[in-house]
Parts: C-alpha cells; sequence; structure tokens
C-alpha cells in the first residue's frame, strides 16, 4: 500500500520509477449533507435529487443521494494528492455507477496499477470505491501521466467554505409562525414594489391580513405595473405619507389593527406618529431590534439599537436592553445572553459606554432588568468569539455566546448592522418594541424576504401581546 506521507504537515509524491505494478493507495470519506450542498455550490448542479428532500423522496433511490461525480471526485483526490501525488496529470478517466451515496456512506477509495508504460510514462489505475457494507457503488479505470519529478512540499489545507443558505433560514423563522393566525396589520404607505409586495407575500403565506394606508389611485396603479393582485385587499385611502402615518397610528390606538408595518415612508414619519399617540405608548421607551442570520455564527443575532434611538442615556439604555430581553424569551430563548459593547472589555471612565455598561450589569444584579445574563463592557469581539474571549482571560458565561448585542448609540449600531449585512452576508429582520403594538421595520432598500421576516416577527409579537398585553 503506498503511502506518500513523510511527514503530517508534509506531502511526498511517487515519481514514475518508483511505481510498480500491482501498488495501491487508499482514502476513507464519510458523505455528509454539507458535503453536498457544497459540491452543488462549486459545479452548479443543482438537480433536487440531492437537495430537495420531499422530491428525492418520491425518486427511484427513496431519498436524497450525493452527486455521482462526488466520488468521481475523491477518486481525483487521490490521485493528485496521494499516489502517484503531486505532478500527476490526468489523461482519461471511465466509470461505472453501481450504487447511489447516500448521507452519512463511509466509502473506502482505493486505486490500483495495473500497467505502466515506460516511453510515455503513462500509468493505468484500477479504481474501485467500496461503501461501509462492502458494496461497491463506483469502479473504473484512470489513465495518467506519472511524475518525473520529486516533489516534496508542506501539505496546502483545502479552503474553508462557510454554507449559509438563507432561504433555508428563511423558511425555518417562517414556520415559527405556523398554526398561529394571521394578524390583522396596517401597511403604513407602501407606495414602492418590494414594500407593497413583501406585504402581499406576507399575506399570502398566512402571515398578515393586511390593511394597505396610503393613496389608493397610486397603490393601485403601482399594482398593475408591478403585476401584484390587491384583489379582496382592504384599503384605507389617504393622501400623502404624513396622513398615512397618522391614520395608522389612529387605527392601532382603536385596535382596529394589532401590528403596523412600514412602507416606503420615512422612519421619523411613522415613529413620530406613534410617539404623539399616548395610548400606544407604555411604560418603556420605544426601541428597534434587529435579527440576523449570520453565516459565520451559529445562531440568530439580536442588535439594538440601530434605528430610533441616536445617543441614548443610561435609563434609556435600561429599556433598550429589557425590550431585547422581552423579546428574545418570545422568540425561544429562554435566558438571553446580552453583550453590552464598547471599544474595550475593562472600565475606563474616559469612554462613557463603559460606565453605562457597567451601571447596566449592576441593575441587572438588582432585579432592575430581568430576564437575562448581562455583561459588559465587551468588545465586539469578545462579545461574539470565544478565542477571543479565553486570549483576553475574560470569564464571563455571555462573552463567546451572546444573543444581544447592545451598541453604544444609534451610529455605532447602525455601521455594525450595515457590515454583518453586507460584509458578512447576514440575512435580517427588524422589529420596533415598547409601543402597544409591534412595529415591521425595515429599511427601504430591503427586499421582499426581509420584509416578510419582519412580518413574522410582528405576528409573533402580536400573539403574545394577545395573552400579555404590554
Amino acid at each position: 500500500m503506498a503511502n506518500p506521507i513523510a511527514f503530517a504537515d508534509c506531502i511526498v509524491n511517487f515519481i514514475y520509477s518508483e511505481i510498480s505494478l500491482g501498488q495501491s493507495a487508499q482514502t476513507i470519506r464519510t458523505l455528509t449533507l454539507d458535503d453536498i450542498r457544497a459540491f452543488a455550490a462549486v459545479s452548479g448542479d443543482t438537480n433536487p435529487a440531492h437537495l430537495d428532500a420531499a422530491y428525492a423522496d418520491a425518486t427511484l433511490f427513496h431519498g436524497v443521494i450525493a452527486h455521482g461525480m462526488w466520488g468521481g471526485a475523491l477518486i481525483s483526490a487521490l490521485l493528485g494528492t496521494v499516489f502517484p501525488g503531486p505532478g500527476t496529470i490526468y489523461l482519461e478517466q471511465v466509470l461505472h455507477f453501481s450504487k447511489p451515496v447516500r448521507v452519512g456512506d463511509t466509502l473506502t477509495v482505493t486505486v490500483t496499477v495495473t500497467a505502466k508504460e515506460d516511453e510515455k510514462k503513462r500509468i493505468e489505475l484500477d479504481c474501485q470505491v467500496l461503501n461501509q457494507r462492502g458494496e461497491r457503488v463506483l469502479h473504473g479505470l484512470a489513465r495518467v501521466l506519472a511524475p518525473t519529478q520529486k516533489v516534496h512540499r508542506p501539505r496546502v489545507n483545502a479552503p474553508l467554505i462557510q454554507l449559509f443558505d438563507p432561504e433555508a433560514r428563511l423558511r425555518s423563522l417562517l414556520a415559527m409562525g405556523d398554526g398561529l393566525s394571521a394578524i390583522r396589520c396596517g401597511i403604513v404607505h407602501p407606495c414602492d414594489a418590494d414594500s407593497l409586495r413583501g406585504a402581499m407575500e406576507a399575506a399570502r403565506r398566512g402571515l398578515l391580513d393586511p390593511v394597505l394606508i396610503g393613496p389608493e389611485a397610486k397603490l393601485r396603479e403601482l399594482a398593475e405595473e408591478a403585476g401584484i393582485d390587491l384583489a379582496g385587499v382592504e384599503i384605507e385611502s389617504v393622501p400623502h405619507s404624513h396622513a398615512a402615518a397618522a391614520r395608522a397610528a389612529e387605527m392601532a390606538a382603536a385596535r382596529q389593527v394589532e401590528a403596523l408595518m412600514k412602507g416606503s415612508l420615512h422612519t421619523d414619519e411613522l415613529i413620530q406618529a406613534i410617539v404623539s399617540t399616548p395610548s400606544l405608548r407604555t411604560a418603556r421607551r420605544m426601541s428597534h431590534v434587529f435579527r440576523f442570520d449570520v453565516p459565520t455564527y451559529y445562531k440568530p443575532l439580536l442588535l439594538t439599537d440601530a434605528a430610533l434611538n441616536i445617543n441614548p442615556t443610561l435609563a434609556n439604555k435600561a429599556d433598550i436592553v429589557q425590550n431585547a430581553i422581552w423579546f428574545a424569551r418570545i422568540m425561544g430563548t429562554a435566558l438571553p445572553k446580552v453583550a453590552i459593547l464598547s471599544a474595550v472589555e475593562t472600565v475606563n471612565p474616559s469612554i462613557p459606554s463603559t460606565l453605562d455598561a457597567a451601571a447596566l450589569c449592576k441593575m441587572a444584579q438588582r432585579g432592575q432588568i430581568s430576564g437575562g445574563l448581562l455583561d459588559g463592557p465587551l468588545a465586539f469581539d469578545n462579545a461574539i468569539s470565544v478565542h477571543a474571549a479565553r486570549v483576553k482571560h475574560i470569564d464571563s458565561e455571555v462573552a463567546g455566546d451572546a444573543d444581544i448585542l447592545v451598541v453604544p448609540d444609534l451610529e455605532s449600531g447602525n455601521m455594525l448592522g450595515k457590515q454583518l449585512e453586507y460584509l458578512a452576508g447576514a440575512t435580517v429582520s427588524g422589529i420596533v418594541l415598547g409601543a402597544r403594538v409591534p412595529i415591521a421595520l425595515t429599511s427601504r432598500a430591503d427586499g421582499v424576504p426581509a420584509r416578510m421576516a419582519s412580518a413574522l416577527l410582528a405576528k409573533l409579537i402580536a400573539h403574545h401581546n394577545r395573552i400579555v398585553q404590554p
């Protein structure tokens, strides 16, 4: 059996003169669902037999199977990295597919030299791939040019692939509303295609029973241009965005709707109308929470407040934290871990946000903030990275495992939120808390998925409010 590895961190090939008839090499690999998804992403082969469980269950194979060429790729990897190794040039590969390969199958790949051609330094290898039951799933013949120069190089690690399926994450989020009735929701001035389409798609999925609040003629013209069906949809006609915000607040105060969703108007127009309606206010200050699905973080991440409170006081921050904890608990996190962010993880009188962070933690110890586990000040790195927290010797149940990030002010929060979305590839939704009704608050740049996700947040809160009125 060939063994080209002299050291664990090095790779050594076999040149033609070192290869003999009957010589062989072997590798073993277990198929995971991530392997299938990564192969589909790289190859572009999105055949539903590999990716759609419902479709695959109805096929001849009765379940998801690996791409046939995934097994072929294992042979190629063995030839190119193990035997003969670097310098090998593929000439021909014949493959016969005998059995499907399923998630969890462990494949043993073996190549054996069956012929040599001294003049051109060619070799032929028999290729066999067996599963854990000893069944042959793939076999064939490879013809290659063998290396003629010895290679002894540091082993190169494969690039790290982060698999993130935003559609799957969205489906999982929307499924949290399954079994709950649609809520009657005022859609405030949805006078662009994305906000109108997002509202109607949320209605189609049973999240909302929409009431469109805006200029009716403009809405119908927009719907016709965008191919959006408004048949049977209630429209509360008002002349402009300011009137839409005022009417939305009136309807929420009269309990004619149990949630609101921002359309194409400015955030301050809508929020001012809510704040100016005393019956919609609660004991806590209103604040905004972003919910992010971040590809490189293992659980949803909440960020507050990056949309409403520009430069919050300590008292404001206490309400912001309490709102976020309340929301996280509705979303299913029994004891949310709250990281109070600053530029550093130590209290520094020259950095006011560190003093606020320390005070908030003490308030939580005294019961002035409840339902969550607080720590701060924490810098962003040690709030979300266990490694960073260990390096800095931070002993904390929150550090490296935060559910909620509380930013010092709107500027830092807005920049962090946009970085997560546009640089880290996170999917986002958002909600305003602290009023009598939830307000799905999205950016005018957000597409339909973000609007549907925000509608789901509003639906969950509205159902909670039916039991416990804020």
